[in-house]
């Protein structure tokens, strides 16, 4: 950085009233922009998910901003306070890492912000999905990221049901402790698509691992990952279809009964299940 551009961003002007999002690092804390340190250095008030975890950062950049926790379980009344600072003073809002509002609170500041009139901005930085994506290998052009996958099984199931036949990049956020369950899920439905998981994004520990969703699913199960996780599914292929049906109900009825095994490649094959079924009947009694 040149000494001029130094000079400038140490006398910035005082900040306007209204609301900045702000992004923070998702890891290595060498990614928080010098606009972001500027802004929650002279922000009145900085509204965070946790203030344990933004005082770190905060420690971390040398800025003694005072805080205010706003998460989806925050009152009225914390909001009202917000809004009501920032009619008249700047608020920064973050979330413990990466980009606010993506799978984080505050989608309900921001639109009552919006609603009041008030002056909203983002200063952008750092997104575990974007990191994910760019790692990931697989097509970029167009990508769907649809948040964390339902926990429950059945749940699960119809998330991926309803996204699966769009033919662009899933991204999904996943945890450590239910990585290797979405992605057997995964496995049952999609056998042969393109899947990447990324994790420790920015940290030492940084991997990007490719595969089947069940290689991935079996070194993850010998391998518990931990810290925060994105997980992507590619899009369909032209060419998964053209997979021998007998072949693929072979490799379903090792695990599974000719029922199960012919659901199983109805959906990857769009083939006829009953059809599927009969033949899985007679493959069982060879």
């Amino acid at each position: 950085m040149n000494t001029q551009r130094s000079e400038s961003v140490r006398n910035s002007k005082p900040l306007e009233p209204g609301l900045y999002i702000v992004a923070t690092p998702i890891g290595n804390l060498g990614d928080v922009t010098i606009r972001a340190v500027d802004v929650l250095r002279n922000c009145a008030v900085i509204a965070c998910e946790d203030t344990r975890v933004t005082g770190k950062l905060l420690k971390a950049i040398d800025v003694s901003t005072r805080m205010r926790r706003y998460d989806d379980h925050a009152s009225s009344e914390t909001r009202d306070f917000l809004l009501q600072t920032a009619l008249s003073e700047p608020v920064a809002l973050v979330s413990d890492a990466g980009t606010p509002l993506v799978s984080d609170p505050g989608y309900r500041l921001v639109r009552a912000a919006r609603d009041a009139g008030i002056h909203v901005t983002t200063i952008p930085g750092a997104c575990a999905v974007v990191a994910g994506l760019t790692l990931s290998g697989l097509p970029n052009d167009r990508f769907l990221f649809a948040g964390f996958l339902p926990n429950k099984d059945k749940a699960r199931k119809d998330v991926l049901n309803e996204l699966g036949a769009i033919e662009t990049t899933l991204v999904f956020y996943e945890t450590g402790p239910r990585l290797e369950r979405s992605l057997r899920a995964i496995g049952e439905m999609w056998p042969t698509r393109e899947i990447a998981v990324a994790r420790e994004l920015t940290k030492l520990h940084e991997e990007c691992r490719a595969g089947t969703a069940d290689d991935l699913a079996q070194h993850y199960a010998a391998h518990p990952p931990k810290g925060e996780i994105v997980l992507l599914i590619g899009p369909p292929t032209d060419n998964a279809p053209t997979a021998d049906p007998d072949d693929l109900l072979r490799s379903a009825l090792l695990d599974s009964s000719p029922s199960k095994a012919a659901g199983k490649v109805a959906k990857m094959t769009g083939l006829d299940r009953q059809t599927l079924y009969s033949r899985a009947i007679e493959l069982k009694s060879e």
